[in-house]
């Protein structure tokens, strides 16, 4: 596993960008309808209230995921098919979920995988696997759940965005050794299933990525540089930095492109971080849970949730320069990747257990209130 864990989360709700660089994964709009299964473990209705009273998150679904070790990493989603896919890189594995958390697949053969997109036209899971001394995308049909191709990725494949205006997955490779002058973004053509090229960028690697809703600029987290490069997808060039003060390590991105907002996670120290995206100046910045990794923005309810170990932070939009925090949700043990679903307004978050012994790895099915 790389040191780094990396994210690119984006505008669900407002933009069809998802990653985890993941965010929604598919191009799908349809909604499915919600059904209850019986081999769950459901929560006695916990939830977490704010200063108003309000409930942010209210989880109502666990699934325990007992042989599980280690880390989870990022997910991806088939909405006509009601799945979630969630990369355990430390098990080796993709694991397939149905919407209501219950367990269907564990999907075999990968090495370390970090982060996934399903493609619905060709019934194809795409994902992204790597570490310091290699890089891979693996084609996973979606019928049989057998990989079918492996495409030969720069080391280190790991945290990925799609963009659907030019069916293209870009996939970050890199590690954190020092030294090192220059990383690439690697892009997947979803259509052809074909490596294209790769995008070079300064620094060693880069974390969270965020497209805007016409595909034409990509904003990314150059964290081995500590600043936000701004991307033109046109020429591939980078067209712009700035640096992002107060923190290091940063990891997810979401762009409110309607506000003219980044918000961006760091570790160093845990904190949200939010700059103008048309210039990178900075408008305001909040700790945060520690060791987060996923971030999402729900337009409907104006909020922004950042997923870290124990606990997920929520704050609440209340126009572009003015942000309220309004809970620590409590969740579990590195439960820090997730995906926000805004079709059926839920948020799963991945626990996992990487240097707890007895850890309990979990999935956690959170209703958005």
């Amino acid at each position: 596993m790389k040191k780094v864990i990396i994210l690119a989360a984006t505008l669900l709700a407002v933009t069809p960008f998802t990653v985890s660089a993941q965010t929604d994964q598919s191009t799908e709009t349809k909604t499915p309808a919600k059904k209850k299964t019986s081999a769950q473990t459901k929560s006695s209705e916990k939830s977490t209230q704010t200063a108003k009273g309000t409930q942010p998150l209210k989880l109502v679904t666990t699934t325990p995921l007992p042989g599980f070790t280690g880390d989870f990493d990022h997910f991806a989603l088939d909405l006509n098919g009601k799945r979630l896919f969630l990369t355990a890189e430390d098990h080796k594995t993709v694991e397939v979920f149905d919407l209501d958390g219950k367990h269907l697949h564990s999907i075999t053969g990968f090495d370390t995988p970090h982060a996934a997109l399903y493609v619905p036209e060709s019934d194809r899971l795409i994902v992204a696997d790597g570490d310091d001394d290699f890089g891979k995308a693996e084609i996973v049909d979606g019928k049989t759940y057998k990989i079918v191709n492996t495409l030969k990725l720069p080391n280190g494949a790991d945290g990925a965005v799609y963009n659907p205006n030019n069916h293209t997955y870009y996939i970050e490779t890199g590690s954190d050794a020092e030294g090192v002058k220059t990383h690439a973004i690697s892009k997947i053509d979803t259509q052809k299933l074909e490596h294209t090229g790769d995008l070079t960028f300064p620094g060693n690697h880069s974390e969270g990525m965020a497209i805007d809703h016409e595909g034409k600029k990509l904003y990314v987290n150059l964290t081995g540089e500590n600043k936000v490069g701004v991307v033109d997808l046109a020429s591939g060039k980078v067209e712009n930095t700035w640096p992002v003060p107060g923190a290091k390590k940063t990891n997810a991105m979401i762009l409110d492109e309607a506000n003219h907002r980044l918000f961006i996670t760091a570790r160093t120290p845990p904190k949200l971080i939010i700059l103008n995206s048309d210039n990178g100046s900075l408008v305001a910045s909040f700790p945060i849970s520690d060791l987060n990794d996923d971030a999402w923005y729900d337009a409907a309810h104006k909020r922004i949730y950042a997923t870290g170990t124990a606990t997920t932070t929520v704050f609440e939009q209340k126009d572009a320069d003015h942000y309220e925090k309004i809970a620590d949700v409590p969740t579990g043990f590195r439960a820090k990747t997730s995906i926000l679903v805004p079709e059926l307004n839920r948020l799963y978050i991945a626990v996992s257990g990487k240097g707890k012994a007895g850890a309990k790895l979990a999935l956690q099915v959170y209703d958005i209130q």
